[in-house]
């Protein structure tokens, strides 16, 4: 990591206002954190680079309860150097703080709130924070994954709680005892609101605990019942859908002949007078994990006896009969003895076929027409690849095959994609060349949702062979690691950008842990790195990472609205410009946070005063002694130089504007300008609006209304939109009550649209 000095608090300064003229300058401070440390965060927590965010968690979790202060109340230091912990986690549990850190260091972090020296008591470390991070069987879902799991196809029961209510954790111990008892059948979540507030209020959870089953194609089905396990059980189960079949003589022979034909094995348990045979929940709870691979059935020997004796079956046991046996067979019966759930599904999911095996012979032709999902392995055999069984099932319906490739006994194959380690791929149908290497969490929920975003989308997987440097098509390209957090959460987001702009332009990533050569190329330093390549030109991504920001920037360069400037066209532009022209510049650094954060938002305010004010900016960092020259102290800066000056380099300090960072508050600031809206008085309104021969749009709004001032700048804006076609006024409805009754105003603000059309006529806008 690059070590930054801390900088000095730069204070902006007012200048006096006899020198200057009218305009605005607008300053959004740089703030250097009260609490700063040149030392490397992870090596503070004491976790990897590619840690993720449950284990920073733990990771936390565990310092906390050795080095908060209450626990050491004679150590001086103790406040400080919790304080730096703590500072840590905030920054890496957040994906987006935690890519300008591993991009920038501390220094990209400048601006960002730091809880003003604020941590918990040591008990709330000790008893209430992470509640489920250490258990195996629940999964601690966040808004990085949430979407992913919820709509993977399997079945979802998730806790949404609050990390200091009382009520969540008195269901704690019994959410851990159901979420064991349901392991395998139905998929146990967990959200903490606390760390995932977004999330939660997206989901519309309004009171904790609030429990939810998610299943794609249903709507989420909230529970209300009591908090027993029976009860939460019973409310899950009655979502398995899988069924136990009873078999006997009428139906046996062509139940199971009819799912061996389509590959489904059986499983079935005979419950004669002796013995155990398993349990109606147990079976139950075995359909819902084997569903799709193999069917559940029972039989009553008591009732069926001659059957039963046809299976030489003579007391109570369970037997699984592989796909593709035969019932004449008997050698290829598997005869289970345990009555534990788990034992038999692994035993079961061992005697399941393999995936289809895929050789250097069969690969381009099984993979011309024919979207697959192809699991790489050297060789190892774990439950991991067991579970991969699953994944022909559950992805029937999305038309997606799924084989395995042994990069040991096929090397040249697997040196040919440059795989180096057990990944999954998917390939989209248009041949072996077009493919995406799955970066996210090794487990069915998030391998399937991969592999049905992919053949949807269009992301390539990049090699030199096919890296587009010949600058005949538009490229958007991700150069990332797969132990960056951020890498990962931001691939989702570039599948549904590809989307968006298919045809238009293409979407590739490059790993650079594989390809650091070609990295080094474009002095790739930092993951994610996302440029864009249109012929010619070069454009790094310096937004949000998400799929809105990604298609805002790439629609600003297609029809840009802001100017990027350099000296030259500075001085051309803004220092000569037109009397007539009004330009507003914003002066950043890209390693600042805050700049950062206002890019989106700039584009979308230059957008919205397209035509009537010119928008531009200015990379501090690439011209760095220019910005100095401009006396530009702080990022970002934003400048308005007005039309009509005398003296073009002047602008004023507006302060009320500063530290907003959406495009509407810099709308806001034009509220200094000129007003291209005018107040009007009862006779103004009678005579010009109601008598008059122009085309009107009026703002009525009362001073005291809160949505009215809200509304006030996005009305200026209109007014200058219209400006020259259709005039804009403003009626105070306190001070001209009577007006605005007359006029029928019965709620504020109003906008009317009154025209002209040689007669009186009335338009609500």
């Amino acid at each position: 990591d690059k070590k930054w000095a801390n900088n000095s608090l730069v204070q902006n300064q007012q200048m006096p206002w006899s020198r200057m003229l009218l305009g605005s300058l607008i300053v959004f401070s740089c703030l250097v954190a009260s609490v700063s440390s040149d030392e490397d965060y992870y090596k503070l927590l004491k976790v990897s680079r590619e840690a993720t965010t449950r284990e920073i968690r733990q990771a936390f979790k565990k310092l906390a309860l050795i080095m908060h202060p209450d626990k050491n109340p004679h150590d001086e230091t103790a406040h400080d150097k919790f304080l730096k912990v703590t500072r840590a986690y905030e920054v890496l549990k957040d994906d987006d703080l935690r890519k300008k850190y591993d991009k920038y260091g501390e220094k990209g972090l400048q601006d960002e709130q730091q809880g003003g020296g604020r941590y918990e008591s040591w008990n709330y470390y000790r008893n209430e924070f992470g509640i489920y991070d250490d258990d195996l069987e629940i999964v601690t879902l966040d808004r990085g994954d949430f979407d992913a799991a919820v709509n993977s196809g399997e079945l979802w029961f998730v806790n949404f709680y609050f990390p200091r209510c009382h009520h969540c954790h008195e269901l704690a111990p019994t959410w851990r005892e159901f979420a064991k008892e349901m392991d395998g059948v139905i998929r146990i979540g967990a959200v903490n609101c606390g760390d995932n507030n977004r999330l939660c209020r997206s989901k519309g959870i309004n009171s904790y605990p609030s429990l939810y089953i998610y299943k794609a194609g249903m709507n989420p089905e909230k529970y209300f019942g009591d908090r027993a396990k029976e009860s939460l059980t019973k409310f899950g189960m009655q979502f398995v859908k899988s069924r136990v079949t009873e078999l006997w003589q009428g139906n046996v022979f062509t139940e199971i002949e009819a799912a061996f034909s389509s590959g489904v094995g059986w499983l079935i348990t005979f419950c004669a007078d002796s013995g155990d045979c398993l349990e109606s929940q147990t079976r139950q709870k075995l359909a819902g994990m084997l569903e799709g691979l193999v069917n559940v059935g029972w039989m009553d020997c008591s009732t069926q006896a001659e059957l039963c004796d046809s299976f030489e079956v003579t007391t109570s046991t369970t037997a699984f009969f592989p796909p593709g046996s035969s019932l004449k067979n008997k050698g290829s019966v598997l005869f289970l003895q345990s009555l534990d759930t788990r034992e038999i599904y692994g035993e079961v999911m061992q005697h399941l076929p393999d995936l289809e095996a895929l050789t250097k012979e069969t690969f381009q032709s099984k993979l011309a027409h024919h979207r697959w999902l192809v699991s790489f392995s050297f060789g190892q055999k774990t439950m991991a690849s067991h579970e991969y069984k699953k994944l022909k099932a559950l992805l029937k319906a999305a038309h997606i095959q799924v084989g395995k490739v042994d990069c040991l006994t096929d090397s040249e194959l697997c040196v040919s994609f440059y795989i180096q380690k057990p990944c999954i791929a998917v390939f989209k149908g248009l041949g072996i060349h077009d493919f995406e290497i799955h970066h996210g969490k090794d487990v069915l929920y998030n391998i399937i949702a991969f592999a049905k975003e992919s053949v949807s989308a269009h992301v390539t997987t990049l090699r030199p062979e096919n890296f587009p440097s010949d600058g005949k098509e538009p490229w958007l390209v991700d150069f990332f690691a797969p132990w960056c957090p951020p890498c990962r959460a931001l691939l989702p987001e570039l599948r549904k950008a590809s989307i968006q702009l298919f045809g238009q332009m293409k979407f590739g990533t490059l790993d650079c842990t594989v390809h650091e050569r070609l990295c080094s190329v474009y002095n790739i330093h930092a993951y994610p790195t996302t440029v864009i390549f249109n012929k010619s030109s070069i454009h790094e991504y310096e937004g949000h990472h998400s799929a809105d920001g990604i298609l805002e920037f790439i629609q600003d360069l297609v029809d840009p609205t802001v100017v990027t400037m350099d000296p030259d066209s500075f001085a051309e532009l803004v220092k000569r410009r037109k009397h007539s022209e009004t330009w507003m510049v914003d002066f950043y650094a890209p390693w600042c946070g805050p700049c950062q954060a206002l890019l989106p938002e700039w584009r979308r305010m230059a957008r919205a005063v397209t035509g009537m004010i010119k928008v531009g900016t200015v990379d501090c960092q690439k011209h760095h002694s220019f910005c100095q020259g401009e006396s530009v102290r702080a990022y970002p800066e934003i400048r308005l130089y007005p039309q009509n000056a005398n003296r073009r380099d002047l602008y004023q300090y507006v302060p009320y504007c500063s530290f907003k960072r959406n495009s509407y508050s810099v709308r806001l600031c034009l509220s200094t300008l000129p007003r291209a809206s005018v107040d009007l008085t009862p006779d103004d309104f009678r005579n010009k609006v109601i008598g008059g021969k122009d085309h009107w749009v009026v703002d009525f709004y009362a001073p005291w209304c809160g949505p009215c001032q809200h509304f006030a700048p996005e009305f200026e804006v209109l007014a200058r939109m219209v400006k020259g076609s259709v005039r804009a006024g403003k009626v105070d409805c306190q001070a001209h009550y009577q007006t605005c009754q007359s006029a029928g105003i019965t709620a504020y603000p109003s906008v009317r649209f009154y025209p002209h059309l040689g007669t009186k006529k009335v338009r609500d806008s």
